[in-house]
């Protein structure tokens, strides 16, 4: 049997090789279990930052990866049992007489692997530590530090991108080109700057917007032309939706430099009416017109002292009465029945003094 074990295969014995296999095919066996449980573990450890987090969301967080780790380190710590074959040892390409050979070529692959899993893992632990802030953030009526938690989740996952990247680079290419290429970000920043203005602008315009907080996710916003209701504030620009129930995007930067109107941040809402009567209405009859319709307001539950209701203008075809009251009723519907009600209210009056609005004459005539 030791004959058997000890005899040479490929520059290693079979004793080695079976070495080698046990502990991988053993780690591929328990791996997860393995996972669950160092999962678990560190849930253990962390979970008194949000007692809502269910341990089975954090585990399916990282058993996947947690997995690939070990069979990778299992492959890595077992491989070094074994002895590259000489015979195996080819030349894959050879440049500048540095030749590069197989071995070198699947060392290569392994780090890269090995390294992409370690990022992976990594990418996995922001997406539950933002699962633990937007568990926190449900708990609150504004809707703005959810926005915030996806914003910085997707910005430190682009930090991780880049950090994957620069790893890649070193493995494939050396410390020499990551050096040169961190030496020529700084002559490049400037052009990319300059190329890239707008967006770090809107970029800028989304910090201003999270720390001085404007607007709110849900509020209804007017800038420029546009009105609706903000559903997202993004890294690069904010959406509206609109009354038509369109979906308008709006840069970060007109957020924030135009004349922003917040509607939802009213506390009252302003009415003007202005009625026309018939020219040929008497002195009482006007007066009889506003002195019912300022009765009708001052005994209306949802209309605020200060109303104003008078003889605006007049020619020689028309008297003007304007009336101007405010409410503390915001809602839309709400606040179209009052509009409605008081509109009804000022008809009647006319009807029961025998007043008729102007009747305008067309021009064209």
């Amino acid at each position: 049997m030791n004959d058997f074990l000890n005899q040479q295969f490929l520059d290693n014995s079979v004793r080695n090789y079976l070495i080698v296999a046990g502990i991988i095919l053993f780690v591929y066996f328990i791996r997860r279990y393995i996972s669950k449980g160092l999962a678990a573990g560190m849930f253990r450890l962390i979970k008194h930052w949000s007692p809502s987090i269910a341990q089975q969301e954090f585990v399916q967080l990282l058993f996947k990866p947690l997995e690939y780790f070990l069979l990778m380190t299992a492959f890595i710590m077992a491989s070094n049992h074994l002895v590259f074959p000489s015979e195996l040892n080819i030349i894959v390409y050879n440049r500048a007489g540095n030749p590069y050979t197989l071995q070198m070529l699947l060392a290569t692959l392994v780090k890269i692997v090995f390294s992409m899993t370690v990022i992976l893992i990594l990418l996995r632990l922001i997406d539950f530590v933002a699962l633990i802030l937007e568990k926190k953030a449900d708990l609150t009526e504004d809707k703005t530090d959810n926005q915030f938690i996806i914003f910085f989740r997707d910005f430190f996952k682009a930090i991780m991108f880049i950090i994957g990247a620069m790893i890649l680079i070193h493995i494939l290419f050396g410390k020499d080109v990551v050096d040169k290429l961190v030496a020529g970000l700084g002559i490049g920043a400037a052009a990319l700057a300059l190329a890239a203005k707008e967006s770090i602008e809107n970029l800028i315009g989304s910090f201003i917007i999270f720390s001085d907080k404007p607007f709110r996710v849900g509020d209804s916003v007017k800038v420029d032309s546009f009105q609706g209701t903000v559903e997202k504030i993004g890294l690069r620009s904010t959406r509206l939706r609109t009354l038509e129930k369109t979906f308008v995007t709006v840069p970060n930067k007109k957020m924030v430099d135009s004349v922003l109107d917040n509607l939802s941040l009213r506390t009252q809402q302003r009415v003007a009416l202005k009625l026309e009567l018939a020219g040929d209405t008497t002195s009482d009859k006007v007066a009889a017109v506003v002195k019912g319709i300022q009765d009708y307001l001052q005994n209306h539950a949802d209309v605020e002292p200060g109303y104003s209701v008078n003889l605006f203008d007049f020619t020689k075809d028309s008297y003007t009465i304007q009336v101007i009251y405010m409410t503390n009723i915001l809602e839309g519907n709400a606040y179209l029945e009052l509009r409605e009600n008081v509109n009804l209210a000022a008809i009647s009056i006319l009807e029961k003094n025998g007043v008729r609005l102007a009747i305008r004459q067309d021009p064209a005539v």
